[in-house]
């Protein structure tokens, strides 16, 4: 199986997958992805924001329903819980607005949300809003990033696979980076 027919079969479950999960490099691949015409980049963004946003509403309601036993049992969560909180009380609609673009927050910020007492209705508005947004931003960063290396790289068929594996590898390092850091 090569590279196309992995994409075309697999690539939008895995790119599911992806934003369900830290998504960002993930939808920038895919935005490659689409640039070079495997995936469709409407879709892209589609399910991109699917996974985005089901993800965020899942994490809101852990925190809704068993937020304060469920940050017991993670107190080394404790904090990036507290900056999440200080941010809340004065920024709430900014806080919603905006976390999904904080890279290694999306997951513990709705759970905090949802801790907070926050309004559901309120939350699926504005994570509505945001999650339209990144999946746009993210999935056309991809989209161009792929443009501009197809521009430099006039054979960029040949150096498709190199430049998602550099991507990966630079998501997987950055996000590596962060975990050792929250370890110390």
């Amino acid at each position: 199986m090569n590279i196309e027919s992995f994409v075309v079969t697999y690539g939008y479950p895995a790119l599911l997958a992806g934003a369900l999960l830290e998504g960002e490099t993930v939808v920038i691949i895919a935005g490659i992805m689409a640039h070079s015409g495997y995936l469709q980049l409407p879709w892209v963004m589609g399910v991109a924001f699917c996974g985005a946003f089901f993800a965020d509403q899942f994490f809101f309601q852990v925190g809704k329903r068993r937020g304060k036993r469920f940050f017991e049992k993670r107190p080394q969560w404790e904090s990036r819980i507290d900056k999440v909180r200080r941010f809340l009380v004065g920024y709430q609609t900014v806080a919603v607005l905006s976390y999904r673009f904080i890279y290694g927050m999306r997951t513990i910020t709705p759970i905090v949300i949802g801790a907070s007492g926050f309004s559901t209705r309120r939350f699926v508005f504005l994570n509505l809003c945001s999650t339209i947004l990144w999946a746009v931003v993210v999935s056309s960063a991809g989209y161009f990033f792929g443009n501009v290396v197809a521009a430099v790289l006039h054979d960029f068929q040949k150096y498709e696979l190199a430049v998602m594996l550099a991507v990966a590898v630079v998501g997987g390092g950055i996000w590596f980076y962060r975990y050792r850091l929250k370890k110390r």
